[in-house]
């Protein structure tokens, strides 16, 4: 489904604070907070608003090491059984496959450099793995959650 203008700017200002009241976003998008909440349910029902969720600092939770890693697997290696793979890793925070040399990347978070250092080793032991090549974060310098394109 593709958002029109309207929608786009009520995920945005959900986007931006969930727990926002549908009156607030009413002031913002220039609608009724009935409407908008209609425009919120249509928008789950189809699909386009997937849920509701809190973004926590991973520093809060411990998680003082961010990396990515490049993921270089065998011939023949599906997306479904990378993607079954690292579901197991609760340090992955995001995968996904992508064009050039590598097949998938990760990010990870971890409590330190050995934390870090284990998960690498681990994915780097899965069957379909040949090699990994990895990063680590020194400083986050722009991070966008969700919110569809800057517009």
């Amino acid at each position: 489904m593709r958002l029109n203008d309207l929608d786009e700017r009520i995920v945005h200002a959900l986007a931006e604070d969930a727990r926002r009241s549908y009156a607030d976003i009413g002031s913002i998008v220039g609608l009724s907070a009935p409407a908008v909440k209609r425009r919120v349910d249509r928008l789950r029902s189809v699909g386009a608003i997937t849920g509701f969720t809190v973004r926590v600092d991973p520093v809060a939770l411990g998680w003082e090491t961010e990396g990515f890693i490049e993921i270089y697997c065998s011939r023949n290696t599906s997306p479904a059984a990378i993607e079954r793979a690292l579901k197991r890793y609760p340090e992955i925070a995001s995968a996904s496959t992508v064009t050039g040399d590598a097949d998938a990347i990760v990010q990870v978070f971890a409590s330190d450099m050995r934390h870090f250092e284990r998960v690498l080793e681990r994915i780097a032991g899965e069957h379909f793995v040949e090699r990994t090549k990895s990063v680590l974060v020194l400083s986050p310098l722009l991070r966008r959650y969700s919110s569809g394109a800057p517009t």
